[in-house]
């Protein structure tokens, strides 16, 4: 074994305990006291799509979820999300990346229209949750125009309730991607050989170029 693949392993076995211990932490967070604070904050989604639209707009959505939107829609997996373009080459010409992002035409997300969202029943959860989110179990938020508004017990609770569960989500997609996850000798670049690979909670996902524009820019 090289003294680069024992590190790996080292640092993996690490990054595993540190996952499980904050997945224990999370469990164990009040609903109740997690909805107070949404309630100091303030909330209310005034449907005005600005989450849904702009060069920073982002969300991350996890395998399941993107099961459950192409089975409502009827469109395949590449049609509804798309790999992230951050990541690493590896020395065959291979494209390493994480996870998924739904798909965006241009700067907007493919499924808001100006009717609105056309997949609001099975949004990702992030979407669900948004502007807030737990860094660390303490509740943050996102700049949005519905901030500081009113918002109900019941209301605040159910929030709280899905923020909680996203956090759990987001652990255990993690947990599952690292114990699923082969290490790769990075360096190289573009290369007509290789493939875009995405690594998630399932495994690897090798998707050709033909696929996907702008990866080998």
């Amino acid at each position: 074994m090289t003294n680069s693949s024992s590190s790996f392993i080292i640092e993996k076995k690490t990054r595993l305990e540190e996952l499980f211990q904050e997945l224990e932490r999370t469990k164990k967070i009040s609903v109740k006291d997690l909805a107070s604070k949404v309630r100091q904050i303030g909330f209310h989604c005034l449907r005005c799509g600005d989450c849904c639209t702009g060069n920073d707009n982002s969300v991350v959505v996890f395998p399941s979820e993107i099961s459950r939107i192409t089975h409502v829609t009827g469109d395949c997996w590449l049609d509804t999300a798309e790999p992230p373009k951050e990541g690493e080459w590896d020395q065959d010409g291979n494209f390493h990346t994480l996870e998924w992002r739904l798909k965006k035409e241009k700067y907007s997300c493919n499924y808001f229209t100006s009717q609105g969202c056309m997949i609001y029943k099975v949004r990702p959860l992030l979407c669900r949750t948004y502007p807030f989110y737990l860094d660390r179990n303490i509740l943050g938020f996102s700049e949005c125009r519905g901030l500081g508004e009113k918002i109900g017990i019941e209301e605040s609770e159910s929030l709280a309730m899905l923020l909680v569960e996203r956090t759990i989500k987001e652990i255990e997609e993690a947990i599952a991607l690292i114990e699923k996850f082969d290490d790769f000798e990075r360096g190289g670049g573009p290369s007509n050989k290789g493939t875009c690979i995405v690594h998630d909670s399932l495994g690897e996902h090798k998707i050709a170029w033909n696929f996907l524009d702008g990866f080998r820019k």
